[in-house]
């Protein structure tokens, strides 16, 4: 798997994948903010298959 999800890229998914697995915990938000899991691991795996299915990488933004 070659990283595609950027520095900034990885802090928002990670921020909003535990925010939303969070609400889910304490029922704010119900059993759909368990899909949280998805930025999470997104962020903490630093690639993202959609992003690479399309060519898409947050990576090279950050060389320029």
């Amino acid at each position: 798997m070659k990283i595609n999800v950027g520095a900034m890229d990885r802090a928002l998914r990670v921020g909003v994948g535990a925010l939303l697995i969070g609400l889910a915990a304490s029922d704010v938000v119900g059993l759909w903010g368990s899909i949280g899991a998805v930025p999470l691991l997104t962020g903490l795996f630093r690639f993202c298959p959609a992003c690479g299915l399309f060519g898409l990488s947050a990576c090279a933004l950050e060389r320029g």
